[in-house]
């Protein structure tokens, strides 16, 4: 939600263009440009990421599920997003094939990653 947040104040939207109405952005949804879309694609890929790897690294068992899961849930919201956010469709098909499962899958190696390096320290101080 940060990126959200601060999307406007780092590329900001075309003139007279409310983001924070849906009615103002499918009036004027013409007038964006490619960069437009840079920082809602990253808040969605990085979300992801960030829940999909803290699932792993927090639970106990089913780790790669579990981020997958988070994964699906965050693709789910992503679906939804589209039909409520008006977007061209070659940003919605980028966003669903990229920022979701693939994040997760990203997530789940790094935390696995993560934790071999922390098994490994522990093994040469023991």
């Amino acid at each position: 939600m940060a990126l959200i947040t601060l999307s406007p104040s780092l590329i900001p939207p075309p003139a007279g263009v409310d983001v924070n109405s849906a009615e103002s952005l499918s009036k004027a949804i013409h007038l964006f440009e490619p960069r437009h879309f840079i920082m809602p694609f990253l808040a969605h890929a990085v979300g992801t990421l960030a829940g999909a790897l803290a699932a792993y690294l927090i639970a106990a068992s089913y780790k790669a599920r579990i981020a997958f899961v988070i994964g699906v849930v965050f693709l789910c919201g992503g679906v939804a997003a589209s039909f409520m956010i008006p977007a061209p469709a070659w940003f919605i098909a980028l966003d669903l094939l990229a920022a979701y499962l693939p994040m997760a899958w990203l997530g789940l190696r790094l935390g696995d990653r993560m934790q071999q390096g922390s098994n490994g320290a522990r093994e040469a101080a023991a």
